[in-house]
């Protein structure tokens, strides 16, 4: 097959392949699979002015909330329509399995669904009690160009979070994709067009971050920008638009416990931790990437999870029998590999997994074994530190208290996970947990209503949900005095 081969996409049309161009291989295979257009400074400002003339002068944020919302069901109709595309294209650029990426077009379906319910639904309020001659109100207006940086691991999934409800709201928008799993973000454009979104409201450059990003995060022209990726890079980030005070949304790194206790259903609980970690093959900011399991019930359920985690079949992404496929690229492997030897290095030891794969059919790819990682000790970087594959520390503890110190003790603070059936001890962890979500009794679990986001390093503003849709919305204030003005001066 000869490889996909895209141009930006901008003010409503693709536009030719530059010369300089991001060849993709699949993390699967190694062959190329896509070719993606290097983008300039030059490319970012023509989509940014496309942007921004859409918004200043063109009909998309004048529209009623219900003509949005029209166009955005038609969207996610073509979506629908799309699926085993857009499922494709994330499972050959990812790495993900095949069953994987269909859940994250339905997911995308029902965030653009979500969001044309809030376009039709958003509303200001008014104040009639001010008094007799005194009457105001407090709307609710598109916030205007919103920058959005997204990452490789989702690349439509956490598009979904940011782009329908930035349209929704009634804002423009120019997105830089992943320069390694861009595809399906180039295919939303193209289906948003078919969907009757006008010129310019959505714009698509590719390229590195150094280059497209920064010039986002650091012009004028650009009101909002949403970016989701490493705390490192989001650093960077918030530096970059000092200059112009632009509004921010950083969803960053994460660093999720999921705290055992004896109480808990724990065949649920096992399912769920496997889940945790290996869903998306570890390569997901809320990865239940830390076990801490009672000290009572920590050899059989160990035991039990090492033996079930052996039995998960890892292979090809489009095999739909594939439950772990392989990770990004080599580079990121290989960091991998050097967290779990770091591991060792502390203390740990390696129970399950551990090595890349390299036999047969495995090795033009970049895989490797489900991996566990038991008596982690608390100051081993693998217990600290974001790693990002299919690895799994397990630290014991005491008690509810120590657990809940435990999990608060890194510096990330995106998601954690309960397994009780004691109310107090669920309601308990969920107060104390110093994390912008909790699981009680599942995981990486949600839905398009219920907003998601960071403390601490692991970021600040929130996506979905009705938070998520205010992010791209200004507060405007309205005050009007009726009759005649009563002087405050005696001149």
């Amino acid at each position: 097959m000869q490889p996909r081969v895209y141009g930006h996409f901008i003010d409503g049309r693709f536009e030719p392949p530059s010369d300089e161009r991001h060849a993709r291989r699949a993390p699967g295979t190694g062959a190329v699979v896509a070719e993606y257009s290097r983008g300039t400074q030059e490319d970012t400002q023509r989509a940014i002015a496309a942007a921004r003339r859409a918004f200043d002068h063109g009909p998309w944020p004048r529209l009623s909330g219900q003509e949005r919302a029209r166009v955005l069901l038609r969207l996610a109709e073509l979506v629908r329509q799309n699926k085993e595309l857009l499922a494709r294209l994330e499972a050959e650029e990812v790495g993900k399995s095949i069953r994987l990426a269909r859940g994250d077009v339905d997911g995308t379906i029902g965030m653009i669904e979500y969001a044309a319910g809030l376009a039709m639904s958003t509303h200001g309020d008014i104040h009639t009690n001010l008094g007799e001659n005194f009457t105001a109100f407090v709307a609710r207006e598109p916030a205007g160009v919103v920058g959005m940086i997204t990452p490789w691991n989702f690349p439509l999934l956490l598009l979904a979070q940011k782009l329908p409800y930035a349209i929704a709201a009634g804002c423009t928008a120019v997105v830089k994709p992943a320069e390694i799993t861009s595809s399906s973000t180039l295919e939303f454009a193209r289906l948003c067009q078919e969907a009757g979104v006008p010129e310019g409201v959505v714009n698509v450059v590719t390229g590195s971050g150094s280059v497209v990003g920064q010039y986002i995060a650091e012009s004028e022209d650009v009101d909002v920008l949403s970016f989701t990726g490493s705390t490192d890079v989001g650093r960077r980030i918030v530096e970059a638009s000092k200059s112009n005070l632009k509004r921010l949304s950083l969803e960053l790194g994460g660093k999720a416990a999921n705290i055992v206790l004896p109480d808990a259903d724990l065949e649920d609980a096992i399912d769920g931790v496997m889940f945790g970690v290996f869903f998306n093959n570890g390569e997901c900011c809320v990865s239940g990437a830390r076990l801490l399991v009672h000290e009572d019930i920590a050899d059989d359920f160990i035991a039990e999870l090492v033996r079930r985690t052996s039995r998960l079949r890892v292979g090809q992404p489009l095999d739909d029998g594939t439950d772990v496929g392989p990770l990004i690229h080599s580079d990121h492997l290989d960091k991998v590999l050097d967290y779990i030897g770091s591991a060792e290095a502390d203390g740990a030891r390696i129970v399950s997994g551990g090595s890349r794969i390299t036999d047969g059919a495995f090795g033009d790819g970049t895989f490797l074994e489900p991996t566990i990682l038991d008596a982690v000790p608390t100051t081993a970087k693998v217990f600290n530190e974001e790693i990002f594959g299919p690895v799994l520390t397990i630290t014991r503890f005491r008690d509810l208290d120590e657990a809940i110190e435990l999990a608060n003790s890194v510096e990330y603070g995106l998601a954690n996970s309960v397994w009780t059936k004691d109310i107090d001890k669920a309601l308990t962890a969920s107060r104390r947990l110093r994390s912008g979500t909790v699981w009680v009794n599942t995981t990486i679990d949600g839905a398009p209503m219920l907003p998601g986001g960071g403390v601490k390093k692991s970021g600040y503003g929130r996506e979905m949900g009705q938070v998520g849709f205010d992010e791209f919305t200004e507060v405007k204030t309205v005050q009007i005095r009726t009759g005649k003005r009563t002087p405050f001066f005696n001149a």
